[in-house]
Formats: C-alpha cells, structure tokens, sequence
C-alpha cells in the first residue's frame, strides 16, 4: 500500500514536472516566449519597464486568447485582388504617402480579418492578436498604423510601409514572405521627402 501510495506520488511530481517544463516553458516560460515572438518579446518587455515576469504575462495571455485560433483560407479571387489592392496603394505612395500608408493600415485590418483575426476591436487587440502568429512581422503593422496619422516624414512612412508588406505577405500566403517581393517603387526614391 506505501509502495502504491510513493508510486503514484512520484508520478504526481513528474507530471507536474513536465507540465511545467513543457506547457509553461513553451507558451508562458521566458526562453519559449522570447523564441516565439522575438522582437515583440523585447517591446512588450519595455513597455513593462524591463518587469519581464508582467511581461510574460501578458505575453501567456496573448497566446491563451489568440493561440488557437483558426485561419480562414483565402480563395485565389479575393487572394488576387488583396494583390492588385497592394499594389495599387504602393503606387499612389510616391503621390500621396500619407494617403498611402492610411490604406495600407487599412488594407492589412482588413485582410487579418478575412483570414479570421479579430475585426471590430481595437488596434492594439487585433495586432496582439497578429503577434502571436506573426510575431516577426507585426511591427511593420504597428509603424503603419501610428504613421499614418502621427505627421512621420515620407522616409519614415516608406520604411513603415515596406517593412508592413511582411505581414502582408506572411497573411497572404500564410507563410514566410517570399523573397525579392516587389516594393522596387519604395525602395527607388530613398532621397526624397
């Protein structure tokens, strides 16, 4: 009976054990955390004034609420015109960069939604939202969206908006971006303002 009692203690401990290690170290522990999100470990960090513990945190209840999230596919049609979209608010960058960058903010709400991200809430809920399945390309989106009202140069609002068609390419195609993708009318004018 002692024998039994031990046997199921120590499996007890173990089971604890490797829930820990496993579930808490992977979603919610520093090192599994840090991997999973990258440079958006490193802000949240900051915003928390370097408190990595309510960092984590937030981080674990990122991934509790937007972790199983389902994506919706996109058909090849709306796939298509999500392209044209682009490219027709790339082009209109070198007349009206603000404008640009508005619908490019815009563009990029409006595909997370159709890929099933949450719609209607607030900015900060549907880039959380991101950050936890394109954690990599996340900041591109949050440049958008603070450039296009907050009076940024033209050079800082192409630079936000070559570094958002990350995340535009990675909702796309569901993947990483691919590479060489087509930003050559940004990335000419450099010099001007």
């Amino acid at each position: 009976m002692t024998t039994a009692i031990i046997v199921i203690a120590v499996a007890l401990v173990a089971a604890a054990a490797v829930y820990f290690l496993l579930v808490r170290g992977g979603a919610g522990g520093g090192r599994g955390l840090r991997g999973r999100f990258g440079p958006e470990y490193d802000r949240v960090v900051a915003r928390h004034n370097g408190d990595t513990k309510a960092a984590e945190h937030e981080l674990g209840e990122r991934v509790r609420r937007h972790g199983d999230l389902e994506k919706r596919p996109l058909t090849e049609a709306a796939r298509a015109e999500y392209t044209a979209r682009w490219a027709r608010t790339q082009e209109q960058f070198v007349e009206s960069p603000q404008q640009a960058v508005a619908e490019a903010d815009a563009l990029l709400a409006d595909l997370a939604r159709d890929r099933g991200f949450p719609a209607g809430e607030s900015f900060e809920e549907r880039a959380d939202a991101l950050s936890v399945h394109h954690a990599r390309h996340v900041e591109g989106y949050r440049r958008v969206h603070s450039a296009r009202d907050d009076g940024t140069g033209t050079e800082e609002m192409r630079e936000a908006f070559v570094e958002a068609r990350g995340l535009f390419d990675a909702l796309l195609a569901d993947g990483p971006a691919p590479r060489g993708h087509d930003n050559r009318q940004l990335t000419k004018g450099r010099g001007t303002s």
